[in-house]
């Protein structure tokens, strides 16, 4: 190693002990073992007991989702879903196109 790196190595440790040792000098405590006031059990309880008691902090209606029946179908879902799989448009990208202008060829009626 060439004198300069030593330099460097001296200053740094330096640098490491004299940072240590003035984190010391403000009082913070190193790190300490963690005690339990609460046995396994009880946190156990507690825990059930929450998930019983659902989600009070949401902002939604706390009654369970229903699903509405639909006035279709399932054939013309179906259908719907086919003829929407099977457009030669259904992959087109506006920025494909100059302007992200689709032509007018390629749009469909109600878009």
């Amino acid at each position: 190693m060439t004198r300069s790196n030593l330099t460097a190595a001296l200053v740094l440790s330096l640098l490491a002990a004299s940072g240590a040792s003035s984190a010391q000098a403000q009082g913070f405590a190193p790190v300490q073992p963690l005690a339990a006031v609460t046995s396994r059990s009880d946190v156990a309880a507690g825990a059930d007991a929450a998930a019983r008691g659902g989600n009070v902090y949401g902002d939604v209606v706390a009654a369970p989702l229903r699903s509405q029946p639909s006035s279709r179908d399932r054939a013309s879902i179906r259908a719907e879903a086919v003829a929407a799989a099977h457009a030669p448009n259904q992959n087109l990208d506006r920025r494909a196109f100059v302007n992200s202008e689709v032509p007018p060829q390629f749009q469909t009626p109600g878009r």
